[in-house]
């Protein structure tokens, strides 16, 4: 078992504690919010009160902030994990652009700092329940050495490349997600002014050739009209416009995402930022 570290305690922050104490393994938490750490010790870990204090305890550390700007922050700014924790092996889980990525893995690098550029496919209650894929990037020593660990939080963890190629992936993956979440939103409501039993028709949709793992999870949320956040829609906002930079930087034309993203936008303007991503189909009512 290992000593490890989480930066960020949040849904899916703590989705990963949660697993990675349900394997035995000593976990050292931090997170700004203090009843998340508090969340944290409720479950048999223990929350320290800094980064660095995490990094100071942990062999490998887990890092799940919520935007670029803190992930920046937390590897490479003054007393980042880059400069207090040579020797030891930063994660990075958050989604952030695939330069960003790189950037982090050659700053790390130069300071001792092993670093593996880890996104997980999957929402918090997916990964909570096992459910869902980590994409890794990095040197392959390094992803042999802490592979354990990281399929003790999701049984698939697989290596695609080096640093910057598994945020490449997820940003891909993420692009599936907004099309096919945006599709179930809106085939539901189809069905819905159409008259038809709308669960009996969920039902049925999810039997049919016409599935997708959205429709699964998210079709209930639709059809019942309640949005308790797996991926909080002001966040995804930030994916959908990383897949946009991403895609233009390899001059992949997106054009579906494109329509995606102005309807997941006019959902998060009107007031639905910390509510599911499947809320846009709100944005497709009111059209």
């Amino acid at each position: 078992m290992a000593s490890v570290g989480i930066v960020g305690l949040g849904l899916l922050g703590s989705a990963v504690a949660a697993r990675l104490r349900a394997a035995g393994h000593d976990v050292i938490g931090y997170d700004v919010v203090a009843e998340r750490n508090r969340a944290l010790g409720a479950i048999g870990g223990r929350a320290v009160d800094s980064a660095e204090a995490v990094a100071a305890a942990a062999e490998v550390i887990c890092v799940v902030v919520p935007s670029l700007a803190a992930v920046e922050s937390v590897i490479v700014g003054d007393d980042g994990l880059a400069i207090v924790a040579r020797g030891r092996t930063v994660v990075q889980m958050s989604t952030i652009s695939p330069a960003l990525t790189r950037r982090l893995a050659r700053e790390c690098g130069a300071h001792g700092v092993a670093f593996l550029d880890c996104p997980i496919s999957g929402t918090s209650g997916m990964v909570a329940r096992g459910d869902g894929i980590i994409f890794v990037g990095g040197e392959h020593a390094v992803y042999e050495r802490w592979r354990p660990v990281l399929e003790s939080i999701l049984p698939r963890a697989v290596r695609v490349g080096d640093a910057g190629q598994a945020m490449v992936l997820k940003l891909v993956a993420n692009l599936l997600v907004a099309l096919h979440s945006a599709a179930a939103a809106e085939a539901l409501a189809m069905v819905s002014r159409a008259g038809l039993d709308v669960p009996q028709a969920l039902e049925l949709l999810v039997s049919s050739a016409a599935s997708s793992r959205m429709l699964e999870v998210r079709g209930p949320l639709i059809v019942k009209r309640d949005f308790p956040p797996q991926m909080k829609l002001d966040l995804f906002m930030k994916d959908l416009h990383l897949i946009q930079e991403a895609a233009g930087a390899v001059g992949s034309p997106v054009p579906l995402t494109d329509v995606a993203e102005r309807l997941y936008a006019a959902a998060n303007s009107a007031g639905h930022g910390g509510e599911d991503l499947a809320v846009v189909v709100t944005a497709l009512e009111r059209r």
